[in-house]
């Protein structure tokens, strides 16, 4: 069975910095895009970050030269570096393996169970 289990959400001063880490464990042959979503109260779920297996990564507007994601696919895992945090960043964030392949050539998207990100004086 798939899991994603992501680590390290918090609280952190406006200003400071987080890294989130996501393993994906499980009968795993390959995952197309590894990436971080987020979802603050009362709004949808939006893309922050994602990177293909080709390394192809895109980022939402409002976190560009901010965040930074980085995969490592030995591991099956997907980072996110989060510096010069504000106050709009605070929101549930989710790791997401999209076109994610088992060894039993089952495809299908996964997601984490999320990790609360708190960013407030």
């Amino acid at each position: 069975q798939v899991q994603l289990v992501e680590s390290g959400g918090g609280l952190v001063q406006p200003g400071g910095s987080l890294r989130l880490s996501c393993v994906a464990s499980g009968r795993i042959f390959s995952i197309n895009d590894m990436g971080w979503y987020r979802q603050a109260p009362g709004k949808e779920r939006e893309l922050v970050a994602s990177k293909s297996s080709g390394d192809t990564t895109k980022y939402a507007d409002s976190v560009k030269g901010r965040f930074t994601i980085s995969r490592d696919n030995a591991k099956n895992s997907v980072y996110l570096q989060m510096n010069s945090l504000k106050p709009e960043d605070t929101a549930v964030y989710y790791c997401n393996a999209m076109g994610l392949t088992t060894w039993e050539q089952s495809t299908r998207d996964y997601w984490g169970q999320g990790t609360q990100v708190t960013v407030s004086s």
